[in-house]
């Protein structure tokens, strides 16, 4: 029992060890004497540039961004130099001026190392974060301002206003655009055509005239006349030879005398 516990513990030892060597060799391979230089060196030089400056930059193609970058010796792309320049322009817009910086301290990530400084700017103070590749060389900028508790409350009691503002104002339309619908009936009825009216007898509606029915010439029909020829003989007890039908004419009235 003596002898496992003995090999348990020489296991842990060693896996400790191990641990240790690795975190060693992850924080050593870096030279951050050198990666402060160049820290330093953006740094000098985005507090000292001007508008004009920095708008030359960002005329410059991607090439020859790259070769005036490598001609100075700073170890960053034309691309991420252009991203950190502005992040502090970014920065200085919300902290004021660049004055000085504190101490570097070094982490290491899986992505590569990172160095982090306090910072004075002419309004607040602040926090400046670069980050390296596994090969040093700089990929980001970084700068967070230090707010006191009050700005914070006051940053998020505004953000909450605007958001629960804007959700009411939304709501407030939509009842608007509802409360509309009941309306569109009533222009469905005023498009319709509506009854011409007489303007002389104060605007009433009035009725369209009726069609006069044409008078049928009904004498032509030789069997009608045969008909009504008989039908007044019977009346009259007499012969239907004794009528000449002349002309058939369709009365007004369709009542009976």
């Amino acid at each position: 029992m003596k002898k496992k516990i003995s090999l348990l513990g020489l296991v842990l030892i060693l896996v400790l060890g191990l641990a240790t060597g690795c975190s060693k060799s992850d924080t050593t391979q870096y030279d951050q004497v050198q990666m402060e230089q160049y820290a330093d060196f953006i740094l000098q030089n985005f507090s000292m540039m001007s508008e004009e400056d920095m708008a030359g930059f960002g005329d410059m193609s991607e090439l020859q961004l790259d070769l005036t970058l490598l001609n100075i010796g700073i170890p960053v792309t034309g691309e991420n130099f252009l991203a950190m320049l502005n992040a502090w322009n970014a920065g200085v817009e919300e902290c004021g001026a660049f004055v000085d910086r504190g101490d570097y301290t070094m982490a290491v990530t899986n992505d590569g190392p990172a160095l982090t400084a306090e910072v004075n700017f002419a309004d607040r103070t602040g926090t400046i974060t670069i980050a390296f590749d596994k090969k040093m060389n700089m990929e980001s900028l970084t700068v967070n301002a230090d707010y006191a508790i009050g700005e914070i409350l006051q940053k998020a009691g505004l953000n909450t206003v605007l958001g629960m503002g804007t959700t009411f104002v939304v709501l407030i339309f939509l009842s608007f655009i509802i409360w509309l619908l009941k309306f569109i009936p009533v222009l469905e009825k005023s498009f319709r055509k509506s009854p011409e009216t007489d303007p002389s007898d104060g605007g009433a509606v009035t009725a369209p005239a009726p069609i006069p029915a044409a008078e049928a010439d009904l004498s032509g029909d030789t069997e009608l006349a045969a008909v009504i020829a008989a039908a007044v003989a019977a009346s009259e007890g007499t012969s239907p030879d004794g009528f000449i039908v002349r002309s058939i004419k369709r009365r007004k009235s369709n009542k009976w005398n």
